[in-house]
């Protein structure tokens, strides 16, 4: 067996992570996952075309994910070194879906030489794979391949069909260039312009001038970072800092966004245990944020739910986000659906706890999931539709679609993510906004908080590292995008269409 075109696989998934932010060079991963098809196109047998996509795979999710190693950074528990082999193994599980959409299009439409059949069935693979990804064992789906486009015109197609079928249009456009390079240019001079032709059509020309009656929206971005949890007046140094960043109520209604979690004092009522009230009087907390807000301001904080059982014993906690108004009073509250293994809970924690492993957020209770999306009704502001930190990755996931909401309110902690984790959540989050035609406000303590219009547009943002706060008219939301409407039933649609259509070309070739 030659290792070369391993070797190469392994070279070209490394390199094409740079598509994704902060690099953005989404030419460069273009090419490579050209250079991808290729190689599973001149493999030999099946097996050799599913390891060819498998080692790429593993290249291409080891730099895309570098960011998780930081989060050990902060976990006494744990040694950092630990969070190299934890961004390996991710990897090598995670190449798994790329490796069988290479080996479906190696085996349902392999010819002589690479054509359009083999192209549009890679295509849909990679659209059922990726949607697989994203929901199978709890779901990953961070960095889809459709978050490339968005330096480009054609991530507008996604309020239409959705990330997943828009990542099949990426390896669309590769294959493109694969054809190109056996010197078939018919498809590229047919399937180029379409492409453009199409994003030109579905992305906005202009932004829109909000509304003079708008009330405004203020995201505050503290800059405090996870190594100043363990300071002793750690709780007290962050509301203040969110109190003072906050500003004071004008003659226009206001709603002020703070970032995941850090309201570190408790402030429901009602705990059965006194040792809870030791940090400060919830209602004294209450009072201090409500002293901020005028008659008509709603401030959403994002804390720490409490949950005990039938004997008074902490049962449990909750991710949580409430609106509270001028009267220091909470409205209802979201908890978080969508949690992270290992991260907010350890799965198998009787098996895996006495082997030393911990959660990577500080404490020894597990929180609780919630629900699942339901939106927040906020007088004043419409409905608010909540997803707290990487809730805002899951495609097709994140909208009540019976109670659709004015706007998604993302808080998030992305001082655990590094330097790479912050803009690849940012771009999420802003397909998020094109899919649902819904405005998202982001608020996390150390960046990027950003106003995203519903057409993905990032209005105004706080760079990463940077104290400060952002203050705009509250970003109207658009009618129901047909994503909206469908969800993820377009990915399979689009994947049906890709592979009639591989049917007809092998049929009018043969």
């Amino acid at each position: 067996m030659s290792f070369r075109p391993l070797l190469i696989a392994l070279a070209t998934g490394l390199l094409s992570a740079t598509g994704f932010a902060p690099l953005e060079w989404w030419p460069v991963a273009l090419l490579c996952f050209a250079i991808l098809l290729w190689l599973v196109h001149a493999a030999p047998t099946l097996k050799s075309a599913l390891l060819r996509g498998w080692v790429f795979g593993v290249g291409h999710f080891t730099v895309g994910n570098n960011w998780i190693q930081h989060a050990f950074d902060y976990q006494d528990k744990m040694p950092p070194a630990l969070g190299y082999a934890a961004v390996a193994l991710l990897a090598l599980y995670l190449a798994i879906y790329p490796a069988v959409a290479m080996g479906l299009a190696w085996r349902l439409a392999r010819r002589p030489q690479p054509d359009m059949a083999f192209i549009l069935t890679a295509s849909a693979a990679w659209i059922v794979t990726e949607y697989l990804r994203g929901v199978l064992f709890t779901g990953y789906p961070w960095n889809p391949l459709g978050v490339l486009w968005l330096p480009t015109p054609i991530t507008g197609i996604a309020a239409w069909i959705g990330t997943y079928a828009l990542s099949g249009v990426a390896v669309f456009a590769a294959g493109l260039l694969t054809l190109a390079a056996r010197r078939t240019y018919r498809p590229i001079l047919i399937g180029a312009p379409l492409l453009l032709a199409l994003g030109l059509l579905t992305s906005p020309l202009s932004a829109p001038t909000p509304a003079p009656a708008q009330p405004l929206v203020r995201v505050v971005q503290p800059n405090i970072g996870q190594e100043a949890v363990g300071d002793v007046d750690y709780p007290e140094q962050v509301l203040v800092k969110l109190l003072e960043l906050s500003g004071r109520p004008g003659a226009t209604p206001r709603l002020i966004v703070w970032p995941e979690g850090l309201v570190n004092y408790y402030v429901e009522d009602g705990y059965p245990d006194p040792r809870f009230y030791a940090r400060g009087d919830p209602r004294w907390v209450r009072a201090r944020i409500a002293a901020l807000l005028g008659p008509q301001d709603v401030a959403l904080i994002s804390g720490t739910a409490l949950f005990f059982d039938a004997k008074g014993e902490l049962a449990g906690a909750g991710n949580s986000v409430w609106p509270l108004d001028i009267s220091a009073t909470l409205g209802p509250r979201y908890d978080k659906a969508h949690l992270v293994p290992y991260g907010e809970y350890l799965p198998m924690r009787t098996l895996l706890a006495p082997l030393g492993l911990a959660r990577l957020v500080m404490g020894d209770v597990d929180f609780i999931s919630g629900p699942g999306p339901r939106g927040l009704p906020l007088k004043g502001f419409g409905n608010a539709g909540i997803q707290v930190c990487y809730e805002i990755v899951f495609s097709g996931q994140v909208v009540d679609r019976a109670n659709r909401p004015a706007f998604l309110f993302n808080p998030s902690n992305d001082a655990w993510f590094g330097r790479w984790g912050p803009p690849q959540h940012l771009a999420q989050a802003r397909l998020r906004a094109i899919e649902e035609g819904l405005p998202v406000l982001r608020s996390t303590p150390t960046g990027i908080s950003a106003v995203i219009d519903a057409q993905g547009r990032v209005l105004a943002s706080i760079p990463l590292g940077q104290a400060g706060a952002i203050e705009l008219p509250l970003p109207e939301p658009l009618p129901p995008t047909l994503f909206a409407r469908l969800g993820n039933w377009l990915a399979f649609l689009v994947a049906g269409a890709l592979l009639a259509l591989a049917f007809a070309f092998r049929r009018l070739a043969s």
